[in-house]
């Protein structure tokens, strides 16, 4: 079933044009990967969905119905939750304060609250009443994680939630997706690294400039052809 959709999605910063016409698509329960190089266009494709940049209302589409131009919040509510680049944590509450902002704006019944998300990631319930900014940077990568999945959202965007991070770390941070992705979200994740990508996508977007000049299974693209729409050429 399909979950969201955009439609020749367009946007701008002013005058000037960061997307160009993109055709996007996630169906209920799928991992779809979007990549590209800095610049690409890759946060803004976030952005647009969740509210934070505005569209006109036909662009983007929620569980076959518009939510182009509806507020942030609004979208929340409707369950799509954002895991921001650079985490953006409140470095003034503490880590189970941060966790509890995340259901703030939509309270449903579903698989995630404080007590899950601490079996997801034991380290945050040992450290649950320190600042967040006492944690380290793959520890605040959790909190940022489980800050959106409060929200039982049935669709998680993660923006760069690699970045900076070292590999062991990101490998416990990717067994984490793939244990939301069996409680029944679909997840949508945007990277840098290829290979991370191709590894727990069912699809990939390529972006460049801000147009999509690839998309399929990983299975069935090769190196070469991910490498050209990538960095062009």
């Amino acid at each position: 079933m399909r979950l969201l959709e955009t439609h020749a999605l367009e946007a701008f910063y002013g005058d000037f044009q960061a997307l160009y016409g993109i055709d996007l698509r996630i169906d209920e329960g799928e991992t779809i990967a979007v990549v590209g190089a800095n610049g690409a266009g890759k946060s803004t494709l976030l952005a647009a969905i969740t509210g934070l940049r505005q569209t006109p209302p036909d662009m983007v589409a929620f569980d076959g119905r518009p939510i182009g131009g509806l507020k942030p919040a609004e979208i929340v509510s409707r369950g799509i939750a954002l895991v921001p680049e650079g985490r953006r944590l409140f470095p003034s509450l503490s880590v189970e304060e941060n966790l509890l902002i995340g259901n703030y704006g939509r309270k449903v019944r579903g698989p995630w609250s404080l007590e899950t998300i601490y079996r997801l990631f034991p380290v945050l319930k040992e450290r649950r009443s320190q600042p967040s900014t006492s944690l380290s940077g793959g520890q605040q990568q959790m909190v940022a994680l489980g800050r959106a999945l409060m929200s039982n959202p049935r669709l998680l965007l993660c923006d760069e939630i690699s970045l900076g991070l070292a590999p062991s770390v990101i490998k416990d941070i990717y067994a984490a997706v793939a244990d939301i992705r069996a409680a029944g979200a679909s997840v949508v994740v945007v990277e840098q690294n290829i290979s991370q990508a191709l590894a727990v996508a069912d699809r990939i977007y390529c972006l460049l400039e801000g147009r999509v000049t690839l998309t399929g299974h990983p299975g069935e693209l090769s190196r070469d052809q991910i490498g050209r729409a990538y960095f062009g050429g």
